[in-house]
């Protein structure tokens, strides 16, 4: 099939994008470039375009005609988007509507959409399920629940069909690709890097409601994160149904065990200075699963704990 990937310059969606080409799939790329460069898609075409210019977005499907888009655009950074909700509501809102708007226009009604955990906030039961209540605690994940809500809208409309795939904490890496946002907030990355440049650490928080008093967090190494969205998509050409779905272990680890870890496949200590919580930071998050795997017989096979970081690790050395 056809697929548009947007913001497929990113960790994620550069990923996906590699293992739908392999895959067979004809691939166009859709960014800003603001923080990566197309090289890192080797011979992947890419369009240069911003969801807030709805005339980038009709040119890419004029001249594309995809079947199905997956949507990966958007900023990401939980702290940041307390700090600048309006930046996080216009690129990540207004810019979904802006690409939902053009999909209805070219007639293209199928859709991936890279949602989040964030959607839930501290959860009412653990494991999440997909029916969970939504509360969530900071703009960003706020942000996720608005394009699903609006996705259900341009469902019952224009029978445009969509899977939302919730995703846990993506990490973990290719030996070409891994994380490397600009302005680093996620954990694996920035313990591994203190850690290669012999600086301390810090982390957020030490005084959660868990056992060890840091946060709990379900990891999915993001090749089996690339295959749930790539399983999503041959279902909505099958003739699938608007749902979402869970994507993570159905375990969680705490900072100090990803820390723990990190210091086991490196064989060096890490030097940890505590600091307050962030704002916006959930306990704990961990998925039931069951869903997506009853429905889509997706399981994860790269997600134990030392090959996500065995992984992430070696990308890191030698970036």
């Amino acid at each position: 099939m056809k697929i548009l990937v947007t913001g497929g310059a990113g960790y994620i969606g550069a990923i996906t994008a590699k293992e739908l080409v392999s895959a067979g799939h004809e691939v166009l790329v859709f960014d800003h470039f603001i923080s990566h460069t197309p090289a890192k898609h080797g011979n992947i075409p890419y369009v240069k375009g911003d969801l807030l210019d709805p005339s980038s977005l009709d040119s890419s499907f004029s001249q594309f005609h995809p079947d199905l888009v997956m949507h990966f655009a958007a900023y990401i950074q939980m702290g940041e988007s307390v700090a600048n909700p309006a930046k996080y509501f216009k690129n990540n809102v207004e810019g979904s509507r802006n690409l939902i708007d053009a999909m209805v226009q070219a007639d293209c009604k199928k859709l991936v959409f890279a949602s989040s955990a964030g959607v839930y906030g501290n959860p009412v039961h653990l494991p999440i399920p997909e029916d969970d209540p939504k509360s969530p605690e900071n703009p960003y994940g706020q942000t996720k629940l608005d394009v699903e809500n609006m996705l259900k809208e341009y469902d019952t409309n224009h029978d445009l069909k969509s899977i939302s795939i919730r995703f846990f904490n993506a990490a973990g890496a290719t030996e070409e690709l891994g994380e490397d946002h600009h302005d680093e907030s996620h954990l694996i990355p920035n313990v591994i890097l203190a850690q290669l440049v012999e600086r301390e650490f810090s982390l957020f928080g030490n005084d959660y409601p868990t056992p060890d008093g840091t946060c709990v967090r379900d990891y999915i190494h993001v090749l089996d994160l690339a295959e749930a969205f790539r399983i999503s998509a041959e279902q909505l050409l099958a003739g699938g149904e608007t749902t979402c779905y869970n994507a993570g272990t159905g375990h969680g680890y705490s900072n100090l065990e990803i820390i723990k870890m990190i210091e086991k496949v490196s064989g060096k200590p890490v030097t940890i200075k505590y600091e307050p919580r962030r704002p916006g930071d959930a306990n704990e998050l961990v998925a039931d699963v069951s869903r997506i795997q009853s429905e889509l017989a997706w399981s994860p096979t790269h997600s134990d704990l030392e090959s996500i970081i065995n992984s992430a690790y070696a990308y890191h050395s030698h970036a």
